[in-house]
């Protein structure tokens, strides 16, 4: 009889904060896996520390070196690379304690992806790197401070890309993403596998919509077009606020879910819009499907040039669970996102832009036909589950290694 395997799930640039959308999709993860084995979701730091899960958690860092942060699940963005050098001694401890402790490593994406995981395989452990982003560069070189910024990403990325390929597996949330693991880090196609992410069918389900207007206190014969997610570089809502400016649908009203670096931007361009744009900040994750079921359409507007070769490649998780909740959704025709949203039927795809918008909200569909819509978007994510995710990590881990 197989013994049940004692795993270790890291996430060396991940604060644990429970509004995130990267923490969630661990936390998921963790919890599908805990069916198959005993985990520990290891975070950077923790800010919000969860009970009651099937998992345990622990810390990387000690709090005092002073990389926790409350408002960024993704903890390491935007730090200095020459203090994840400072970190490296640290992980390098943590690996060697992991590493008698655990039967299995998975380490998520990062900006030093595959260190952890490296380390791990010298010492005769198992790992297996997650990765979620290939981290392209999208920012200008017009200074010396931005040069020197871009020569520290390519320092931090050739570390990464000479890590990962010393790993016998790599798993890539989508085709595109395994497309640009193997085009810009030199990866063996063979070695990276695709593995999308799941849904929690449990938490996202149709409700009633005029329930959920009434608890949030939101106008119930508005037109709702909603947003949930982080404020970054990666989702951009400046074209639709900028629409907002010249033309409006009647009675529409624009709900913000969420929080982020581009937020005081997007705040200016709502009150152009003369006031039915509506921020709410970071909300309890058990509040945000009483949110999509508010809406009548929900909004996943990406930034496709802060990608590899302009493509979304990451597996957006905010798209199935709108789709799970029976919404419609609006979003960009680009990679992954064309095998989720049948244009027209269960949603709409144009490029982000303010004319496209504009477009769209003069001759903006009805609220039946997108109620209409979102019906018929929840059985195509039917099939996509946090255990089907977990079912085929294990699979990965076991074709690849021997667990005695």
């Amino acid at each position: 009889m197989t013994k049940r395997l004692s795993i270790c799930y890291a996430a060396p640039g991940h604060t644990l904060v429970s509004t995130a959308g990267s923490a969630r999709n661990i936390l998921a993860a963790a919890d599908a896996l805990s069916a198959y084995a005993d985990v520990t979701v290891a975070f950077r730091n923790i800010s919000e520390p969860v009970t009651g899960t099937s998992f345990a958690t622990r810390a990387i860092f000690p709090a005092t070196t002073g990389n926790q942060s409350a408002k960024d699940d993704v903890a390491a963005r935007g730090l200095n690379p020459f203090a994840h050098l400072a970190d490296l001694r640290t992980l390098k401890a943590f690996a060697a304690t992991a590493s008698d402790e655990y039967d299995l490593i998975f380490e998520k994406g990062w900006r030093l992806s595959g260190y952890l995981s490296a380390l791990a395989l010298q010492r005769g452990t198992p790992a297996i790197l997650i990765e979620n982003d290939a981290r392209f560069w999208n920012e200008p070189k017009d200074s010396l401070r931005a040069i020197a910024r871009f020569a520290l990403h390519l320092a931090a990325q050739n570390v990464a890309a000479a890590r990962s390929r010393k790993l016998p597996v790599v798993i890539a949330e989508t085709e595109q993403l395994k497309r640009a693991l193997v085009e810009g880090r030199g990866l063996q196609p063979e070695r990276v596998h695709v593995v999308t992410l799941g849904v929690d069918h449990h938490r996202f389900k149709p409700s009633d919509q005029q329930q959920a207007r009434h608890a949030l206190g939101i106008d119930s014969d508005a037109l709702v077009l909603l947003y949930v997610g982080g404020m970054d570089q990666y989702h951009d809502l400046s074209p639709l606020l900028e629409a907002l400016t010249e033309t409006r649908p009647p009675h529409c009203q624009v709900h913000l879910v969420g929080d982020g670096e581009y937020r005081d931007r997007y705040h200016e361009l709502g009150e152009q819009a003369g006031g039915i744009v509506n921020f709410h900040g970071n909300v309890p994750h058990s509040l945000v499907p009483t949110y999509i079921a508010s809406a009548d359409v929900c909004l996943a507007p990406y930034h496709t040039g802060g990608f590899h070769d302009g493509e979304v490649t990451f597996s957006t998780l905010k798209i199935p669970e709108y789709m799970a909740c029976g919404r419609a959704v609006i979003s960009v025709p680009s990679g992954h996102i064309r095998s989720l949203i049948d244009e027209g039927k269960t949603g709409f795809l144009f490029d982000n832009e303010s004319s496209k918008w504009l477009d769209f909200l003069s001759d903006i569909p009805d609220r039946q036909h997108f109620l209409r819509m979102g019906a018929a978007a929840t059985p195509t994510v039917a099939h996509l589950s946090w255990d089907a995710t977990a079912s085929a990590y294990m699979a990965l881990a076991h074709e690849e290694f021997s667990f005695e």
